[in-house]
């Protein structure tokens, strides 16, 4: 029972051999060197961490070595164990609750925060550990999906940090759903990651108010690519390459499109971004609550007007800065609680309150840019409950967020256009290979009925 075995992935029979390779390859000789040990694996001597892709079955067959293998003191037999994390615990202490010496944990400890924070362990990790009695000869945690981190022994009776990759390709991913409560159920109930969903409805949220727009029976596709290692655990989601929306008969679509200086950004069919001076909603997953205009006030009691919006949320959720802009106002102001007021151009301002407290980093005069997290949900000041009081201000008038209209950040022309318009077809193109291979119905405004699978 190597380091590298694991009861549920073959994964970790890759991480084990390759374990044993450096091992073995390092008891053979007192001499031997890290660049003798990346010139017997085939990695470039210059490969520090030794990050390399690999295929378990590929990497076994090829050095013809089991996990367990021989180190250099073959007389002693090889203890392997699984160590848990719990509360409090810290990598170093961890490792001496299991035996190992305080300078043995120590050395290997160091030597894996070349490729690894040790802060980063989290509760109910698990650590895999080899050792010799008190003496260790390797460790391994299982960061993520395709990626372990080593401490391992070297010839020179030191400690090596390693990063070891698990092969991955990109396989393209296709949802489509019908919107029966909500987007954020619609596409959860099909498949799409969190991750991906949110930022799905942060590019929507230029112009989809979320809480209004949307009606049952409304439609949304989107395609994005996913890092998959060969035994099909999902490493990373990609970033989204095409999502549309129908609302109520109106179909929006959005594409990435990749610039000549590497820079993605998205745009409408028409080659205009879709990026605003102002987001409408600066907040995700909310409930409006309350419209701009005039109503009983919750805690008055009397009519008055409401010169904003209020968005129903958890307290703590993060708030985001609506626009670029300059910090004029952070601090508890008056009914508002804690409040913040950014200045942009073009005479406009954003104003949030009623803070459960202010994201850290900023002070009044610092720049923030759009999307940036300035604080979190609260019930500060006169509130009922947790939620965020947002205004948008117009020359210092507040005006009504869900109506105001901002151009688009960007219009491609000339060559540009031409070759959005070519990455667009492309787009389509895969996209229409995609939904029918998964009897997914293409959306078209004329034609609302999708079959899901």
């Amino acid at each position: 029972m190597g380091i590298g075995l694991h009861p549920n992935a073959m994964w970790y029979t890759c991480a084990g051999a390759f374990i044993g390779a450096l091992v073995a390859f390092s008891s053979q000789s007192n001499h031997s060197t890290e660049s003798d040990i990346a010139s017997a694996l085939g990695l470039s001597s210059e490969t520090r961490s030794l990050e390399k892709k690999l295929n378990s079955t590929e990497l076994s067959e090829s050095l013809r070595l089991a996990p367990l293998s021989v180190t250099t003191t073959p007389a002693l037999p090889l203890v392997s164990s699984e160590l848990l994390v719990g509360r409090g615990d810290t990598l170093l202490g961890l490792l001496q609750k299991s035996g190992v010496t305080g300078p043995e944990a120590h050395k290997a400890v160091s030597a894996l925060t070349e490729v690894y924070d040790p802060r980063d362990i989290r509760v109910g990790q698990r650590v895999y550990v080899s050792k010799k009695n008190a003496a260790l000869d390797a460790m391994r945690i299982s960061v993520s999906p395709g990626l372990d981190v080593i401490a391992l022994r070297t010839a020179e009776d030191a400690f090596e940090g390693l990063s070891l990759k698990a092969e991955t390709q990109v396989v393209p991913q296709a949802y489509a759903g019908t919107i029966s409560s909500s987007l954020y159920q619609a596409a959860i109930d099909q498949g799409v990651p969190a991750p991906v969903l949110a930022d799905m409805i942060r590019l929507f949220s230029y112009d989809v108010d979320f809480q209004r727009d949307i009606r049952s029976n409304d439609h949304f596709e989107i395609m994005f690519g996913q890092d998959v290692t060969n035994e099909g655990l999902v490493v990373a989601n990609g970033n989204i390459e095409y999502a549309a929306m129908i609302l109520r008969g109106e179909i929006i679509k959005i594409y990435a499109f990749e610039h000549s200086d590497g820079e993605t950004h998205y745009y409408n069919e028409e080659g205009k971004g879709i990026r605003k001076a102002l987001m409408r909603t600066p907040i995700n997953g909310a409930r409006l609550s309350s419209s701009f205009g005039r109503r009983k006030h919750p805690v008055l009691g009397y009519t008055k007007m409401h010169r904003g919006v209020d968005f129903a949320a958890p307290r703590g959720t993060p708030i985001y800065a609506a626009g670029d802009g300059v910090i004029e106002k952070r601090q508890r102001w008056s009914s508002f609680g804690n409040y913040i007021r950014i200045r942009h151009g073009d005479g406009f301002s954003t104003a949030y309150a009623h803070m459960n407290n202010f994201a850290k980093g900023y002070t009044v005069g610092s720049r923030v840019r759009q999307g940036a997290v300035i604080g979190y949900v609260g019930t500060t000041g006169r509130s009922t409950g947790p939620h965020l009081h947002y205004e948008v201000l117009r020359n210092g008038a507040q005006v009504n967020p869900m109506q105001v209209r901002f151009p688009a950040s960007k219009i491609l022309s000339g060559d540009e256009l031409k070759n959005f318009q070519r990455a667009r077809a492309s787009a389509d193109q895969k996209w229409l290979r995609l939904s029918s291979n998964r009897d997914i119905a293409s959306l078209e405004a004329t034609d609302v009925i999708l079959t899901l699978k």
